[in-house]
């Protein structure tokens, strides 16, 4: 039997329990909006920190970042300490207080806590699930490059098709069907990465020193050198990826899903701290393919090492390993990008019923996985994909949550259906708008992440203590709104 053909049946077996799973908990998941959105806020640590795990460990931090040190060298690892330290960063700011909370969207949290407007919340809707669409796209991509690679199949067939199934098993069971899926994707992931990053590292005797004694020989030094790396560009890398990570919806919404606010920062901590390790490592894992091969592309480096250096058991467990990392990665951003947009763009407009909402949820899901596919056939690398929807996204949005919240009305801490921010509606607008556009400028070149942020940071400021005094339409709390029970305790 070929290695193409177990990875086919390795793959059906997997799906298949996928959605099996899925199938069992659409009860659950259909009871109410809040229970396909965020299961009610019912999760306990060990469901979620399997779940955030699972979704931080996408293909891209398995291939993606392999393949991009494999080209840039130690550079890379600016955006990856940006990238993964953002979630550390998150749990030791953000997810002891948003724990407390059962919005089912950060959009929705910015609206009850910060501004009270429907035209901010719809735009920071569309910025979150910018980035949202832009993952589905990128494991799509990822899985469409691997199977070219393993069985010599065309790639946009190979995107289509896991585009198709990261929709149905997503479509019967909303968060459900995510949580419940990576806890056997997360167990997959942490086993089977140990696994590999013990076999990666003693092609170099478990020594940096070695790896960069062989590259040394083959004229490629540079790789672990930081000496040609531009300062303000590593930081621009950094704050892409910690401003793209910081309005990751998966992780808010995991956090709101969450039973309580300690278990939300402490799973959210561990499952960070452990992914930050791993990707280090997998960064390394490039450097370590180039010493067998220096004729590889960015996108084919991982599969050909798996194919042409790993045995043949243990390329099997890699694949079952990025299989669950990338179908984990996928649902989750798949499902958060459907309830941000059913949530914030059409549930303040309109006053539907759980059912209707729910409805709707799994039509936009089919939509935005749509949307995915045509992102992932035509990109031209994974990280490419992210890094614009991270700058585009973050630059726009991270400015209005961190201000909003900080710069308070009332000393008295952030509390659900209590408006405490000095920001306003004009405020946040015009940041959001202004941060967006100023980090995609060509003139700001490697800084426009930086001048983003702090551009629609001022801007934030002064123009909403030049509108204190003009009134927007506000969107106060209803039967279809945010709902004001607090976990662990009543109304």
């Amino acid at each position: 039997m070929t290695m193409g053909t177990i990875f086919w049946l390795l793959t059906a077996a997997i799906c298949l329990i996928f959605l099996i799973i899925s199938w069992r908990v659409r009860g659950d998941a259909n009871k109410s909006f809040s229970s396909y959105a965020i299961g009610s806020g019912s999760f306990g640590i060990w469901l979620i920190f399997f779940t955030q795990f699972a979704s931080i460990m996408g293909v891209s931090n398995f291939f993606s970042h392999a393949g991009n040190a494999y080209v840039q060298g130690v550079g890379i690892l600016a955006f990856i300490l940006g990238e993964q330290g953002s979630k550390i960063i998150f749990a030791l700011t953000l997810a002891g207080l948003i724990g407390k909370f059962t919005y089912n969207t950060i959009p929705e949290m910015i609206d009850d806590l910060i501004v009270r407007d429907k035209l901010t919340r719809a735009m920071a809707s569309v910025m979150a699930a910018l980035i949202m669409i832009a993952t589905v796209g990128g494991q799509a991509k990822a899985f469409g490059d691997l199977f070219e690679v393993f069985t010599g199949a065309n790639s946009v067939p190979i995107v289509v098709l896991f585009s198709a199934i990261f929709i149905i098993y997503t479509v019967f069971g909303g968060v459900y069907s995510v949580v419940w899926t990576d806890l056997f994707q997360g167990i997959m992931c942490l086993v089977f990465g140990v696994v590999f990053y013990l076999f990666m590292f003693s092609r170099v005797d478990f020594s940096l020193g070695v790896l960069e004694g062989r590259l040394a020989e083959l004229g490629r030094a540079e790789l672990m050198s930081f000496a040609g790396v531009n300062g303000w560009t590593a930081l621009n890398k950094f704050l892409t990826g910690l401003v793209g990570v910081l309005i990751f919806q998966v992780y808010w919404q995991r956090c709101f899903s969450c039973r309580s606010a300690r278990d939300a920062k402490r799973s959210m901590l561990t499952s960070g701290l452990i992914c930050l390790v791993f990707v280090f490592m997998t960064a390394f894992s490039g450097l370590i393919i180039m010493t067998y091969n220096q004729d590889l592309n960015a996108n084919n480096a991982m599969p050909w090492f798996m194919m042409n250096v790993m045995p043949g058991w243990l390329c099997a467990c890699i694949f079952v390993l990025v299989l669950c990392a990338g179908m984990s990665t996928a649902d989750s951003c798949l499902n958060s990008a459907a309830v941000l947009v059913v949530n914030d763009m059409i549930r303040p407009f309109r006053n539907d019923s759980d059912a209707t909402l729910i409805r709707d949820t799994k039509i936009i899901t089919v939509i935005i996985g749509a949307v995915s596919c045509f992102c992932g056939i035509f990109a031209q690398t994974i990280l490419s994909l992210l890094s614009r929807a991270y700058s585009f996204a973050g630059a726009g949005v991270v400015p209005v949550i961190v201000i909003g919240l900080l710069w308070r009305e009332r000393r008295e801490a952030h509390d659900m259906g209590k408006k405490n921010s000095r920001v306003t509606a004009w405020g946040a607008r015009c940041g959001i708008v202004v941060g967006a556009v100023i980090s995609q400028l060509p003139l700001f070149g490697d800084y426009a992440v930086i001048a983003g942020v702090l551009i629609s940071s001022a801007v934030i400021v002064i123009v909403s203590l030049l509108t204190r005094n003009v009134p927007v339409e506000p969107v106060f709390l209803s039967s279809g709104d945010v709902n004001p029970i607090r976990k662990g305790g009543t109304a």
